[in-house]
């Protein structure tokens, strides 16, 4: 029987890459990533090659059932150059974490986005909804809006074996996050994008857009969008000491920039000092404290210091594979 391989990647649109997939059509397929061979295809059409040498290599790094398809598969893909060497939109290459030591769990925000009014779901025609406040982890048809879209998506999510640990409405109207947990910087990146992958591709059966910019509705007293990173390692698991996730976390404070650089596009918009979130400007830190730039969960202490930490900047359309990589390259400077 023939076997459908839906290869996903990339592409290299900038300030923010975009989705971009085709099927490849095998005979047979053993269900292995090993057994998977590279694709090339046209790189002038996605922003990652000229014209006169367009070709570009997919490589794939990850593959599962797709839900959706008979006898088909989803191949999430990394982009080499012709010669095999990394193109430089590649950030899952950038990742230091060969060991699997460091644990990432995204929360990722979004917002479902009516193509008729141009507004998220829940937006009266020429209207604002009530002021935001009972939307969240919200019930009921007055509140709730696309309920249908986020429960296909955590049934086909989990169908394809990503490690969803839960889906909420989110502060605004019709936004919804879901989490997702990976043992390995790779796999956490790996799974959000197909996990994103297939939330695009139910939209398209509704009619219903995805909108991933952290602050659709600019100015307005809304939330914005965020994909907030937690993340450990084998010294935050261990620490067994404040001094220890204090060293860490100050080891953030020089690179702001850097770490900024790589958190989503238009992130000034979000991070503001409201709405939950810290000024672009400043860089801060405490326990349970959801305005502060990292927050230090209320159960690392009561777990005599040892646990995780969650980085509330990265936004919504962040390349959760290039936030890996630059938490982990801070990680890694600190000498416990």
């Amino acid at each position: 029987m023939a076997v459908k391989l839906e290869y996903v990647w990339l592409d290299g649109y900038k300030p923010t890459q975009s989705l971009r997939s085709k099927t490849k059509i095998e005979k047979e397929f053993s269900g292995k990533v090993a057994d998977l061979s590279n694709w090339s295809f046209d790189g002038s059409s996605t922003e990652q090659a000229p014209g006169g040498s367009s070709d570009c290599l997919l490589k794939p790094v990850y593959v599962v059932p797709d839900p959706q398809r008979k006898s088909a598969y989803l191949v999430m893909c990394e982009v080499l150059n012709s010669d095999g060497t990394p193109h430089e939109s590649n950030g899952r290459a950038l990742i230091e974490d060969d060991d699997n030591d460091f644990w990432f769990g995204f929360e990722q925000e979004y917002f479902l986005w009516d193509n008729k009014t141009n507004r998220p779901l829940g937006f009266p025609a020429g209207g604002f909804p009530s002021p935001q406040g009972p939307y969240y982890c919200s019930v009921g048809a007055a509140n709730a809006y696309g309920r249908n879209i986020i429960e296909e998506h955590l049934d086909v999510c989990l169908e394809a074996g990503l490690n969803v640990e839960g889906i909420n409405a989110e502060v605004a109207t019709g936004q919804w996050e879901f989490q997702i947990f990976s043992k390995g910087a790779k796999g956490a990146g790996d799974q959000i994008w197909i996990a994103r992958y297939l939330l695009e591709r139910i939209g398209e059966k509704y009619g219903v857009s995805i909108n991933w910019h952290c602050k659709p509705l600019g100015s307005l007293d809304w939330n914005g969008s965020g994909m907030h990173a937690n993340f450990s390692n084998t010294l935050l698991r261990t620490a067994g000491s404040k001094a220890i996730f204090d060293k860490v976390c100050e080891a953030f404070r020089p690179v702001v920039k850097e770490h900024i650089d790589v958190y989503g596009a238009d992130n000034h918009l979000r991070l503001t000092g409201k709405h939950e979130t810290a000024s672009i400007m400043d860089f801060s830190y405490g326990v349970s404290d959801r305005g502060a730039s990292i927050r230090i969960p209320v159960g690392v202490p009561a777990n005599g210091w040892k646990g995780y930490l969650e980085d509330r900047r990265p936004n919504s359309a962040a390349d959760p594979y290039k936030v890996a990589a630059r938490i982990i390259k801070t990680v890694k400077s600190v000498k416990a």
